[in-house]
C-alpha cells in the first residue's frame, strides 16, 4: 500500500543491471546518452540497495527485461497506490513492453492491477508524485494530456486532488525538479513550478538543476535538508547519470508507512 511518498519506504522494486543497460547496439535508440562501466554500475546499484535495506526497506530485485536498457529505471513503468498498481504507458516508444513486464512482477507480489493508461495516453512514473491527499502530475515529453486525464480519473476516485503542471524543458520528468521528503514537505528546484502549485506544503527551495541524482551533484539540496534536521544519505550514482537517471528513477516504491 502506498498513499504518500512522504511516508517511510517499506518495500521497493529494483532491477539490477546485468546486460541490457550496457547493450551498445540499442544505446542511441534507448535515449541513453553515455555507455556506463558495468562493474562500477553494479557496485553503485548494490550500494543503493544496501542503503535501503539498512534503513528497514524490503528490496525486491527483479530480473531485467532483455532488450530494454531502460528497464533498470523501474520507477517509470507503474504507479503503486493504496489499492493496487496502475499500469502506465511509456512516452519513450522503445520502452513499450516494460509496462506489461512490471505489471506481471507486481501481480506476482500480490499487488493487483487496478487500472491502466491506454492509447493515445502516455504517462511515465517520473511525472507523478503522490503527496498526502494531493497527486502532482507533470506534462512532459513523456507524459501527455490524455494520459494525465486518464490518470486523474483513476486517482480522483481514490480521494486524491490532482494538480497538473507543464514540466520545463530543463527536466525530463517532474520528479527531476520536485520531491516529497516527509508528510506535508517537499523540496523543489527554484522556479521549476508555479508558486501556487505547491500551496499547502512546506517547501524547501534549492538551486537550479537535477534535484534527485547523486551526492556530488546535489550538495545544496543536501545542505538544505540537513539544516532541517534530516539525515541525507549521499550516494555516488554517476554510472546511472550516464543513462539520464538517479536514485528516484531506480526505485519503484510499492509500500510506504509511518
Amino acid at each position: 500500500m502506498l498513499r504518500s511518498e512522504g511516508d517511510r519506504l517499506k518495500r521497493v522494486v529494483v532491477s539490477t543491471p546485468q546486460h541490457a543497460y550496457f547493450d551498445v547496439a540499442t544505446h542511441e535508440a534507448a535515449n541513453i546518452p553515455r555507455l556506463a562501466d558495468p562493474a562500477a554500475t553494479r557496485r553503485q546499484h548494490d550500494r543503493l540497495k544496501d542503503t535501503m535495506i539498512s534503513l528497514g526497506a524490503e528490496v525486491v530485485d527483479v530480473p531485467e527485461l532483455a532488450g530494454h536498457p531502460n528497464s533498470v529505471f523501474t520507477r517509470d513503468v507503474a504507479l503503486c497506490t493504496p489499492i493496487g498498481h496502475i499500469r502506465l504507458r511509456m512516452g519513450l516508444e522503445v520502452r513499450r513492453g516494460e509496462e506489461a513486464w512490471m505489471s506481471r512482477e507486481l501481480e506476482a507480489m500480490g499487488e493487483p492491477r487496478i487500472g491502466e493508461i491506454t492509447l493515445p495516453g502516455t504517462v511515465e512514473g517520473g511525472d507523478v508524485i503522490l503527496a498526502d491527499d494531493v497527486a502532482f502530475v507533470g506534462l512532459s515529453g513523456r507524459t501527455n494530456r490524455e494520459g494525465a486525464r486518464q490518470l486523474s480519473s483513476l486517482l480522483s476516485k481514490m480521494g486524491y486532488r490532482v494538480r497538473i503542471t507543464v514540466v520545463g524543458q530543463d527536466y525530463l520528468h517532474l520528479g527531476g525538479a520536485l520531491s516529497m521528503i516527509g508528510p506535508g514537505m517537499v523540496v523543489c528546484c527554484r522556479g521549476a513550478v508555479p508558486s501556487d502549485y505547491l500551496a499547502g506544503f512546506e517547501v524547501t527551495e534549492v538551486g537550479d538543476g537535477q534535484l534527485i541524482a547523486n551526492s556530488a551533484e546535489n550538495a545544496r539540496a543536501m545542505e538544505a535538508l540537513d539544516r532541517k534536521g534530516m539525515t541525507v544519505h549521499g550516494l555516488d550514482l554517476s554510472e546511472f547519470r550516464k543513462g539520464g537517471g538517479g536514485p528516484t528513477c531506480l526505485i519503484l516504491p510499492v509500500t510506504r508507512g509511518s
